[in-house]
C-alpha cells in the first residue's frame, strides 16, 4: 500500500470527482443456450408371429425414477454472524510466517498456494490469471487469483451469475533495508477474503453472486505512476471491459489494510455515494458506525481501475490511519482479529440486503 504525491512515495491522489469521469455500470447477463439433437425413433417392424398379451402391470413394482435433483439448502439469514476473526486471523498469520511476499518471488508463490487450498477446500473454483508486466525493476510475472461458485457442483462454475466483486491484494511491498511483513498490508484483508469464501459457501445461491479475487502486485516497485503499481488490478479491469463482462456487476468492494487493533476505516473521497450510504447502514445496524469515516482525499488503491476502467462503482475498505504502515512495525502484534471481524460482519451485512435472500 503506498501513496503517490508528486515525487514522493505517497499514495493519495487529489483528483477533482467531476474530472474522473465515473461512469456507474447497470446489470446485464450473458445467455448460453445449450442445442439438443432428438434421438431417430426406432423403426418398428412387424412380426409374422402373433404377439403375446401385455401382463398386467405390477401394483408393488414401482417404475423407475430419474435422480433428484440436488437440493440447495438456504445460507444462514444472518450470515454475518458466521463470520470468524479468529479464523480470519489465522490465515493471516499463515501468511506472515512466510515473510516479505513481494510480486514474483518464491513467497508469494507460497501464499498463492494459501489462498488455493482455502478456496478449493470450501467448494470454491479457482481460476489463475497469469500475465507478465513490465516494471522499473524489468518483467514481472503476475497472478491473480479468481474465485467461483457453483452453487450446483457444475464445472466449469457459471461465468454470468455473479453480480458483487469482494477483492483485496496479497503481494507486499518490495524493501531492501526492512523486513517487511505486511501484517494489515496484505496479510489481513488476504486472510478475511478466505474467511468469507468459508462463510459465503454456507449460502450457496448468495455465494453464485459474488467473485472473489486476489490481486497481485498492488505495492509500486518505486512509486505508482499509471504503469507501476496496481499491476493485477489493471489487468482484470482491463479482462473484464474487453469480455463484456463488466456490466454484470452492481458493485464492488475492496478490503486493505482492515487488521489496525484501533480500526478507523477511511473511505476515500470519491466513494460512490449510494454505496458509502449502504455500507455505512449497515455498521450502523451492528453498532459498529464509530469504526467508519470519510477521509478529506482520494485514495490510490486497487479499487480505482474497477472504477475507471470496467466502469463499475467500488468502494475501498481501508484503515490508512495506521502508524505502522510501511515499517517493520507492520507485524502480526499491531492486528486483531475483532478487527477482521468487525469488517467481515458489515460487509456480509450489506451484501445480504444488496443481494437479498
Amino acid at each position: 500500500m503506498d501513496f503517490r504525491f508528486q515525487i514522493s512515495d505517497f499514495r493519495l491522489v487529489a483528483v477533482a470527482c467531476a474530472a474522473a469521469g465515473f461512469t456507474l455500470a447497470g446489470c446485464d447477463k450473458d445467455a448460453e443456450q445449450a442445442a439438443t439433437t432428438p434421438a431417430p425413433e426406432a423403426v418398428k417392424v412387424a412380426s409374422q408371429t402373433p404377439a403375446r398379451a401385455t401382463p398386467p402391470p405390477n401394483p408393488n413394482t414401482l417404475p423407475p425414477t430419474k435422480p433428484a435433483a440436488k437440493i440447495i439448502a438456504p445460507g444462514p439469514v444472518e450470515i454475518w454472524k458466521e463470520f470468524s476473526g479468529e479464523r480470519a486471523f489465522e490465515e493471516a498469520r499463515k501468511q506472515i510466517e512466510i515473510g516479505p511476499r513481494p510480486s514474483g518471488t518464491p513467497e508469494i508463490d507460497k501464499v498463492r498456494a494459501l489462498i488455493e487450498d482455502g478456496l478449493r477446500r470450501n467448494g470454491w473454483e479457482v481460476e489463475r490469471q497469469i500475465f507478465t508486466d513490465e516494471t522499473p525493476r524489468g518483467p514481472v510475472k503476475f497472478v491473480n487469483l479468481i474465485g467461483r461458485f457453483s452453487p450446483a457442483g457444475k464445472s466449469p462454475a457459471p461465468r454470468d451469475s455473479q453480480r458483487v466483486i469482494v477483492c483485496s491484494h496479497y503481494d507486499t511491498k518490495r524493501f531492501s533495508t526492512i523486513r517487511f511483513l505486511g501484517a494489515s498490508d496484505g496479510a489481513s484483508s488476504t486472510g478475511a477474503l478466505i474467511e468469507l469464501a468459508r462463510v459465503l459457501a454456507l449460502d450457496p445461491a448468495m455465494a453464485a453472486k459474488i467473485e472473489l479475487v486476489f490481486f497481485d502486485g498492488e505495492e509500486a516497485f518505486v512509486q505508482y505512476t499509471d504503469t507501476d503499481g496496481l499491476y493485477g488490478s489493471r489487468l482484470y479491469a482491463s479482462k473484464l471491459r474487453e469480455s463484456g463482462r463488466a456490466p454484470q456487476f452492481k458493485f464492488a468492494i475492496l478490503w486493505d489494510m482492515i487488521g489496525d487493533r484501533d480500526l478507523t476505516i477511511t473511505l476515500s473521497s470519491d466513494s460512490p455515494a449510494d454505496l458509502t450510504r449502504d455500507i455505512l447502514a449497515s455498521a450502523d445496524a451492528l453498532g459498529l458506525r464509530q469504526h467508519f469515516g470519510m477521509y478529506e482525499r482520494q485514495i490510490y488503491d486497487d479499487h480505482v481501475p474497477l472504477t475507471r476502467t470496467a466502469r463499475i462503482p467500488a468502494i475501498d475498505l481501508i484503515d490508512f490511519d495506521y502508524p505502522a504502515w510501511h515499517t517493520a512495525d507492520d507485524n502480526l502484534e499491531h492486528i486483531a482479529p475483532e478487527s477482521l471481524q468487525k469488517i467481515g460482519a458489515v460487509t456480509l451485512h450489506h451484501l445480504r440486503r444488496a443481494l437479498g435472500k
